[in-house]
């Protein structure tokens, strides 16, 4: 189809209209001030509904195969550090204290943690055990994960792979832009799992991870002590030229920086 001169314009005002009116910061600044403008197409309930199915959709399959909350000592464990973060997400949103927080520990030999939209979290028994976490460990890497689902980084990436399949030439002029071509679910579950976030999402959530655990009463260098194991394990890692995250040498000077300005948070919790 051939536009005119006119048409073109038109369209160009919808879209850039429609990318405007999507422009939004899911969190409050509070202390690490993470508070950029975010395009968001996709709707929050229909990411949090995706997510639902998709977590049930993973603790049916490590449940099948006797993978889902190996140790009761362990899950104790992960789920007392989390009650203890997740009230303190108030500073960041005031809706997220009452999510349906779910947290469960699955078997498996990857150094993985993840939280999706919705706080449904899962930690990963390798992670916990290769690294030999501390609880304070295990608040850093809890908070990080959490900060991804404040931030609605999955909702964000989903927006933005919806815009590059429909175009933005014709973004404007598309109905039901909340829909996610590929199901919900599905999108939850390869945002959240199969996708790598990308640096600028990686830097939010280390910031931010680092208040949220420092506000629990955690102290917020455990944060700094999570990457020095990570590094050491993989023996430096890549060149951060080479990949999608920030190398584990700029992760750990960054979150020292952070780790210094929320201090005197963690040093008030303590006294309480």
């Amino acid at each position: 189809m051939k536009f005119n001169p006119l048409s073109k314009l038109f369209i160009v005002t919808i879209t850039a209209f429609t990318l405007t009116s999507c422009m939004q910061s899911t969190t409050k600044k509070s202390s690490v001030g993470v508070d950029r403008q975010q395009i968001m197409t996709v709707s929050s309930s229909e990411m949090k509904k995706g997510a639902v199915k998709a977590y049930s959709q993973v603790l049916a399959e490590a449940k099948k195969k006797g993978n889902l909350n190996p140790s009761k000592k362990q899950l104790k464990r992960v789920r007392n550090i989390a009650n203890r973060l997740t009230p303190h997400t108030k500073f960041f949103r005031k809706d997220a204290p009452k999510w349906k927080w779910e947290v469960n520990v699955i078997k498996s030999k990857q150094l993985n943690a993840w939280c999706m939209p919705g706080g449904k979290i899962a930690f990963y028994t390798g992670i916990i055990e290769k690294l030999n976490l501390t609880d304070g460990e295990i608040a850093a890497i809890m908070g990080h994960e959490i900060a991804h689902a404040l931030r609605e980084h999955g909702r964000e990436r989903a927006s933005q792979a919806q815009m590059q399949n429909v175009g933005l030439a014709v973004l404007g002029a598309l109905t039901g832009v909340g829909n996610v071509g590929m199901g919900a679910a599905a999108t939850v579950m390869n945002v959240t799992l199969t996708l790598p976030n990308s640096r600028e999402h990686e830097v939010e959530a280390d910031r931010m991870g680092v208040e949220l655990s420092a506000r629990a009463g955690y102290n917020p260098y455990d944060a700094v002590r999570v990457w020095q194991k990570m590094k050491k394990i993989s023996k430096g890692g890549q060149p951060e030229f080479l990949s999608t995250h920030p190398s584990n040498s700029s992760r750990i000077k960054d979150l020292k920086k952070y780790a210094k300005r929320v201090n005197h948070l963690y040093l008030a919790a303590k006294k309480k």
